[in-house]
């Protein structure tokens, strides 16, 4: 009996993933989509090669910070219909690793965005949902053993942090779309 291809390939020496290098997103609206992921989730854009058509490389902040967001409008970004298409089609989402949880829910109302909150069960980890304006769902995942604590209010009463909103209608639903495109 001959191994499939797919056996062939597990067991060739030397192959190996080792971590998510980047992530293209296909916009019509590239100065939406620059703004969002720089603006409201905080990534800076770095130097991007002229590839021949407009877009942006996005990175991680920190110094050395990896291109983790490739967005290309025009040309290539183009369906049949001349438009970019929308939504993360065969993708559910991305996941970025996060600090900050209760600091990108009051940037996601500023920007008067849409999201969900949940907690992953039997664990510590806290998530945050979003669209971008190109209809990708992100997933902000942060572990909330560090993110609790206390906040000083505007008249400088300290509270404690609450936990992620799981009510219905602010906590995710896997497979249930809260975008409004």
């Amino acid at each position: 009996m001959t191994a499939s291809p797919t056996t062939r390939a597990a067991a060739a020496p030397g192959a190996a993933i080792l971590g998510l290098f980047h992530i293209a997103i296909k916009t019509s609206n590239l100065e939406a989509t620059r703004a969002f992921w720089c603006k409201v989730l905080g990534l800076k854009e770095i130097a991007r090669p002229d590839f021949g058509y407009p877009g942006a490389w996005l990175a991680c902040p920190q110094p050395g910070g990896q291109a983790i967001i490739h967005v290309y409008a025009g040309g290539p970004a183009l369906g049949p219909e001349g438009i970019a298409p929308q939504g993360t089609a065969a993708i559910d989402h991305l996941s970025v690793a996060c600090l900050g949880f209760h600091a990108y829910v009051a940037r996601f109302k500023a920007a008067g965005l849409a999201w969900r909150e949940f907690i992953v069960p039997g664990t510590t980890l806290w998530q945050l949902f979003v669209y971008d304006p190109s209809g990708v769902q992100i997933e902000l995942t942060f572990e909330g053993s560090i993110e609790g604590g206390v906040a000083i209010g505007p008249d400088g009463t300290a509270g404690e942090l609450p936990l992620p909103d799981m009510s219905p209608g602010r906590g995710y639903v896997a497979g249930a779309s809260f975008s409004t495109p």
